[in-house]
């Protein structure tokens, strides 16, 4: 049997050779009895040897079969056993007690962080140099002939003689790279939830962040929806009184229209139907009197000529009334003029007009409004003021036109006028509704004492002329 390459029994002798005590044991038994128990004929000492070959092949037998590597070196470096064991981890087999492979038996060393170790600098060195007093669980890189790598964990003791003095050391060193592999994955596998947690703690913030923002936004989508179901239920009472009103305000115009044509019927019968009956008679009278004398037939015939000419003058005025045609050919002004100007004839009042010209450059509809405004202050004055001085002004102020109509009769109450049930009232929302139906605004001022002032404004905006 072999151990580290050296015959087992010469490494045995050579053990009994470096003890004297135990030589002297055999050549001379009785001079060590106070040494060793007492036997009698020497029996025990005959056992000697084979005791001791039976402890050199147990330790053979465990020093081979050791799961470690181990190995022993001298006090140079120089190996002097190693067991198979470590034969495998090194991947090669070193030449015992050559001083050119001193210290370990593997082909190269490294140290964890990957940098290299030279066999002087490894820990077999180290502690056999004094340095280190022993070496436990220190980790290693070995790499093999054939350039594959294992990591070791190296644990090694001195070796002393009976003075102290150290004659070499003893390493056992095993395997642990599917542990460093496993490390390494556990490691890896701990970054990668280190960095998963960071960032599920992110999101969880993020998250967190959006829905206490939602919340938030919810919270105001709820206050909003509150708000907005209360704007409903007022919009929706807003509506039905206005529609009660719009009914109302219908029924009114209605009865508006009715008294217009009543109006229109009872002034056609009063004034053109009697002229024209006025008329049918003087003819029927000419016709019959054919005696009657030159002169006589002069003034009939005159007669009938001033009621031809009122029927004509009263249809006009119908006209102009409901649609003054001067108004699409001659512009605005000559429009208030000619009807101020007969409506003062016939109501016995004074009016005074000062216009901007600019204002015929407003379009059509805007121009209507301001002579549908005018035509019912003026026809509300007459009607209701009993005044003898009307001012009517047509201004630019600020990029508006501003027309002001105003009278020294008697005042009344705007407010109670808006909110009685006449034509009044009618009349005085239709004027409103005209002037912002364009974008412009009405007031109306009315003071005892002072007369009643209508001011009309609507943005001046130049229609252009069309080539």
């Amino acid at each position: 049997m072999i151990i580290g390459n050296k015959p087992l029994i010469k490494q045995a002798r050579s053990r009994k050779a470096s003890r004297p005590g135990l030589a002297r044991l055999r050549r001379d038994p009785l001079k060590s009895r106070d040494k060793m128990p007492a036997v009698a004929n020497g029996a025990a000492l005959d056992g000697w040897p084979n005791a001791l070959h039976e402890s050199e092949e147990r330790y053979r037998t465990l020093f081979e079969m050791c799961p470690m590597g181990v190995y022993s070196c001298d006090q140079s470096g120089a190996i002097q056993k190693f067991n198979l064991q470590a034969v495998k981890l090194w991947g090669r087999e070193p030449k015992l007690g050559d001083s050119s492979e001193r210290f370990c038996g593997s082909f190269k060393m490294y140290r964890m962080n990957g940098s290299f170790m030279p066999h002087a600098e490894c820990p077999m060195a180290v502690v056999l140099s004094g340095k280190m007093k022993a070496v436990s669980g220190t980790e290693a890189v070995i790499e093999r002939p054939n350039g594959s790598k294992i990591s070791v964990n190296v644990n090694i003791v001195p070796l002393k003689n009976k003075r102290g003095g150290t004659i070499g050391a003893i390493n056992c060193f095993y395997d642990i790279s599917e542990r460093k592999h496993s490390d390494e994955i556990v490691n890896k596998a701990r970054e990668v939830l280190d960095k998963h947690a960071k960032e599920l703690e992110k999101l969880v913030a993020q998250r967190t962040a959006e829905l206490t923002a939602t919340n938030k936004r919810l919270g105001v989508s709820v206050e909003s929806t509150r708000k907005g179901k209360e704007q409903y239920h007022k919009l929706f009472l807003e509506s039905q009184a206005m529609h009660k009103k719009l009914r109302h305000l219908t029924h009114q115009i209605i009865s508006a229209q009715e008294e217009e044509r009543k109006e229109i019927s009872r002034e056609l019968h009063d004034e053109v139907v009697q002229t024209l009956v006025g008329i049918n008679v003087e003819l029927s009278a000419l016709g019959k009197g054919a005696s009657v004398g030159v002169q006589t037939l002069k003034e009939k015939i005159a007669h009938t000529q001033r009621l031809v000419e009122n029927s004509v003058n009263a249809v006009h005025r119908f006209a102009r009334e409901l649609r003054p045609a001067v108004l699409d050919d001659l512009g605005l002004i000559p429009a208030l003029h000619a009807y101020g100007k007969s409506l003062a004839e016939r109501k016995k009042f004074k009016i005074q007009m000062t216009a901007f010209g600019g204002v015929e450059a407003l379009g059509g509809a805007k121009r209507t409004v301001l002579f549908r405004v005018a035509q019912e202050a003026l026809t509300n004055i007459a009607r209701h003021a009993n005044a003898s001085q009307v001012k009517m002004s047509i201004s630019e102020i600020s990029g508006t036109i501003r027309m002001e109509i105003s009278d020294n009769g008697k005042s009344f109450h705007v407010d109670n006028a808006l909110k009685a049930n006449n034509n009044k009232r009618l009349g005085l929302i239709g004027m409103r509704e005209r002037v912002e139906m364009v974008g412009g605004k009405l007031a109306i001022e009315s003071l005892s004492g002072k007369g009643t002032t209508v001011r009309a404004e609507i943005p001046f905006t130049p229609e252009k002329t069309k080539k």
